[in-house]
């Protein structure tokens, strides 16, 4: 398989995602700008999108949206950990979250990425569901529980985009304290290593 990826873009968390479930990916840089592939290919032929991530599955076919690959990529591996059986009641719970991070926190912090935007009324909304999720992560040190998840996967990427859009975390002390008991696990700081992010 591989992983078409913009380094600490949301593409992280699929790359995260394979790489604590024990999945060997192919890794393809992409200029977004461009929309070019490192390797000279037209990305809007691979994802006509324009965005990553995008995986290009063994049988050749292509499939995109970060919640997608990443339930793709943890079923391929049902034993590990990244993620509850599929059908289980866990499993819609780990749904739950990233449907919440893709359309609450995703949508919303994406706005702070343009340069001209009007940041009071993003960061105020932002605030608002940064706070819920500190909250959240006083009660537990996974948004799951005690195991670490594909939802986690893919907050710590959107915590990540902190330092680039100049959003402070300590305002929410149990968010920047998750950022660094993430940072800490090998296969995430494999995946910013080979990103160019560590």
């Amino acid at each position: 398989m591989k992983l078409y990826y913009s380094p600490g873009a949301c593409s992280l968390s699929p790359h995260i995602v394979a790489r604590e479930a024990g999945i060997a990916l192919e890794l393809e840089k992409v200029d977004l700008k461009a929309k070019k592939t490192a390797s000279g290919e037209d990305y809007l032929q691979v994802n006509p999108k324009g965005y990553v991530p995008a995986i290009r599955l063994d049988d050749g076919s292509v499939l995109t949206e970060g919640p997608a690959i990443v339930q793709y990529l943890v079923d391929q591996k049902p034993d590990s950990a990244v993620a509850p059986k599929a059908g289980s009641k866990e499993r819609y719970k780990l749904v739950e979250w990233l449907a919440f991070l893709n359309s609450e926190v995703h949508k919303t912090w994406s706005g702070l990425w343009k340069p001209d935007a009007d940041r009071a009324p993003i960061e105020e909304k932002l605030g608002q569901r940064l706070g819920w999720l500190d909250g959240e992560l006083k009660k537990r040190p996974f948004l799951m529980g005690e195991r670490f998840s594909a939802a986690d996967a893919y907050l710590f990427t959107l915590l990540n985009w902190a330092q680039w859009t100049k959003v402070d975390l300590s305002r929410w002390p149990s968010l920047a304290q998750y950022v660094e008991r993430v940072k800490a696990r090998p296969a995430v700081h494999a995946a910013l290593k080979a990103e160019g992010l560590a």
